[in-house]
């Protein structure tokens, strides 16, 4: 019988910090999550679970996959950000010698 965890107060990485990139209401770190995400689908790929255990499983899959794609989502916006910052200054040194 598979076991579901449906505890996610526990805050990924070191212990306090706080991160810039941690999507909004979301108390895991994206390894956290995505390790928890490869759990499940072992879980869910062993089979062995009732229907509703399954379903559960995925639900539960479901949001952690949610999760992973904001904390990828916020990464790629901030080295967006970066690379514009970077380009934008690169630009304004050239214009400056010319």
């Amino acid at each position: 019988m598979a076991k579901v965890k449906t505890d996610d107060t526990a805050a990924g990485g070191a212990a306090g910090a706080t991160d810039a990139a941690q999507p909004e209401g979301s108390t895991l770190g994206y390894e956290q999550a995505r390790d928890e995400l490869i759990e499940v689908v072992r879980s869910l790929e062993a089979g062995g679970t009732t229907l509703e255990e399954s379903l559960a499983l995925w639900e539960r899959g479901e949001e952690l996959a949610k999760v992973c794609r904001r904390w990828l989502d916020g990464a790629r916006a901030r080295l967006d950000a970066a690379l514009a910052e970077e380009a934008e200054a690169e630009d304004e040194a050239e214009a400056a010698v010319e």
